[in-house]
């Protein structure tokens, strides 16, 4: 780890960055600007700032992409943390205002400077098939409102809603053109890219594991390079279970962190329903559990977990996935 000595928090916005940054030797002399959003400010401000400096901001999406590119591009030390992490970091705190926010990020970049782990923009392509992927979320969620459209039509004339069914009709065969479309781009961008294509195809021989899936895994792991292991990826898919026990009078039940990728989370649980029907091994394991007693949402669960294991163990042997139950006497 680097031995950094001076630490910069840039509070986030569509408009402007708040900053807020002092020297490790004068913590408690934190001075403060603010510039505007853009490529040109963002250089300017970059020769001000001295060596061994460990920028850091707050995950926000869209709004710090734009910081996120022009760092990695000039090599700049940066750490995007989940905002949730550094307000609870904060301890009690009465009011809110952005300067005050660059400085407790720029203060919890110094308290928090040995867990630091610099980020790493993904690879184009991983960058290009995340905002594909966007887009057809998109597409499919206009799909979905469209059909409702006509459900609620269901009780008119045909004369009345006719002209509403045609046009409705007419968009929905035009969106799904669109994601016809974005899946052979996406395709192509594997097809150029033989090691994201095979980590795609292997993650896809874990049964119940489809495109959609594998394609989220992806990108969500950046190429499966961003996890140490399955368990890590479980916590941030809300899907890994913990205790909730203290001393000897509170002991709750086992179970999941509401804090997940809420998406993934969904995408899994398709997943573990379909790995359910098709693979007679997971299928065995869960009427044997359910028979045993076991609640059907804590066992289904577990087949989630099964399956995030057999996907990060399948990438990283790099050979499919075999079911070695029907080698079994």
């Amino acid at each position: 780890m680097k031995n950094y000595q001076n630490f910069v928090g840039i509070d986030v916005s569509k408009a402007t960055l708040d900053i807020g940054f002092f020297n490790e030797k004068t913590p408690n002399e934190i001075k403060y600007l603010q510039i505007k959003n853009t490529d040109k400010s963002i250089s300017e401000l970059l020769k001000k700032l001295p060596a061994n400096s460990l920028i850091c901001f707050e995950h926000t999406g869209n709004y710090g992409l734009k910081l996120c590119y022009i760092f990695s591009k000039k090599k700049i030390d940066y750490w995007v943390v989940n905002p949730l992490e550094i307000k609870r970091s904060k301890g009690l705190v009465r009011g809110k205002s952005d300067k005050a926010d660059s400085k407790d990020i720029a203060n919890y970049a110094f308290t928090h400077k040995h867990k630091v782990k610099l980020h790493i923009m993904p690879d184009e392509q991983l960058l290009k098939i995340r905002l594909l992927l966007a887009q057809r979320d998109k597409f499919v969620k206009c799909i979905g409102m469209l059909t409702n459209t006509n459900e609620t039509l269901s009780n008119h004339p045909n004369k009345v809603k006719k002209a509403v069914l045609q046009t409705t009709a007419n968009s929905v065969k035009y969106l799904k053109k669109q994601l016809a479309i974005i899946a052979n781009k996406i395709k192509a961008i594997l097809m150029e890219n033989e090691t994201l294509n095979k980590k795609v195809e292997l993650a896809k021989s874990v049964p119940g594991v489809g495109d959609q899936t594998a394609l989220n895994l992806l990108i969500k792991t950046q190429g499966f390079t961003s996890f140490k292991n399955s368990r890590q990826f479980a916590c941030y898919a809300g899907i890994a279970p913990f205790q909730y026990t203290s001393g000897s009078s509170i002991k709750g039940k086992t179970k999941v962190s509401n804090i997940a990728d809420k998406k993934m989370k969904a995408l899994l649980s398709i997943a573990a329903l379909s790995a359910k029907r098709y693979d007679p091994q997971l299928n065995a394991y869960f009427n044997r559990k359910v028979a045993e007693g076991k609640n059907k949402m804590l066992v289904m669960n577990n087949i989630r977990n099964k399956m995030i294991a057999r996907v990060f163990a399948t990438v990283k042997r790099g050979t499919p996935y075999v079911n070695t139950a029907k080698y079994n006497a």
